[in-house]
């Protein structure tokens, strides 16, 4: 009997060092962005963290901090390069802040509709592409996967159905030297401040439009202070995945190669989910009141925009240019 005792004894030891042992190995990660976890950036986070968790047989675990919990895109970023989060979500605006060529993302009227967009995003050749760029031109961070919220459009307290609609009015734009182009050539005047201030500045009149994706707009409750939304689709509203070489060197290489295969799950599904989300976004602010305007006649800034395609592309550099020659060859 007392070599059974001393037996079930060795056997509870044994089973609870293997559960510490598992344990131990179970590592979480922090996964940042400034967006609510209710945005397209949710359905990508979530993507991310089942799939990692699947294939990592549940050892790398992703915790999500939506809604600028670690701070705004620009420093959440320097955070990624310096180690001290793992992984972050940035709009391809703010990558630019980090690597200029990016802004060729945000070119105008580059996507020629959702369909076109979804094809996009998803091109393994595209993807490659932003990946080398990225690696090329920035320390500390690299880029494992693409992302979509869909097209971004104009929202004010007045209709945009036209280019002459927006002459003469402030407009709150990313800082980047594509927007910085465009919305002057469109007669516009334009300001730079963080997402965080668009509400505010919308609501007191520091703006007078600001632009964004539609479920953007409806979970930040912009249409509050600016309840006309006018569906310009002027440019896409991308993100970029990234993770910090600090995190990426540590692993092994089969740890690098479930997070890369997660990154590639998000580029393969997030796109279609993302601009369903801004379907249903549409229905749910018509029925709160929210005027939409469909009709907008794009004419007066496509004209304007696409002599602009090519110089604003080659003047940012051959990465730039690659990636989009790349996109406009996708039908």
């Amino acid at each position: 009997m007392a070599s059974f005792g001393k037996l079930f004894a060795a056997l509870v030891a044994a089973f609870l060092f293997t559960a510490c042992a598992t344990a131990q190995e179970v590592k979480h990660y922090r996964f940042a962005y400034d967006q609510p976890k209710t945005t397209g950036y949710g359905v990508l986070g979530d993507i991310f963290a089942e799939k990692l968790k699947t294939l990592s047989k549940g050892t790398m675990l992703i915790d999500q901090y939506p809604g600028a919990q670690l701070g705004q895109e620009p420093q959440v970023l320097q955070l990624v390069k310096a180690g001290d989060v793992e992984f972050c979500i940035s709009s391809s605006a703010n990558a630019a802040t980090l690597s200029p060529q990016a802004s060729v993302m945000s070119l105008h009227f580059l996507f020629r509709s959702e369909a076109h967009l979804i094809k996009t995003i998803a091109d393994p050749e595209v993807s490659k592409a932003v990946k080398a760029m990225i690696a090329e031109t920035v320390q500390g961070a690299r880029v494992i996967g693409l992302a979509t919220l869909g097209l971004r459009h104009m929202y004010s307290k007045r209709e945009i159905r036209k280019i002459d609609d927006i002459k003469g009015l402030k407009v709150r734009v990313q800082a980047t030297p594509t927007e910085d182009t465009m919305f002057p050539a469109y007669g516009a005047q334009i300001v730079h401040m963080p997402f965080g201030s668009v509400y505010t500045s919308l609501q007191t009149g520091v703006v007078d439009v600001a632009e964004n994706g539609i479920n953007v707009y409806l979970a930040n409750k912009h249409y509050e202070v600016a309840p006309v939304l006018s569906l310009t689709e002027h440019e896409a509203n991308n993100s970029l995945v990234w993770v910090s070489d600090k995190l990426w060197n540590s692993l092994t290489p089969e740890q690098q190669g479930w997070v890369q295969a997660a990154a590639d799950e998000v580029n393969r599904s997030q796109p279609a989910k993302a601009i369903e989300l801004e379907h249903q976004s549409t229905e749910k602010l018509k029925s709160i009141g929210v005027k939409v305007v469909t009709d907008v006649d794009k004419s007066g800034f496509t004209k304007i925009a696409d002599p602009y395609l090519d110089k604003l592309a080659k003047d940012l550099g051959p990465h730039a240019e690659k990636i989009k020659n790349l996109i406009r060859a996708i039908n």
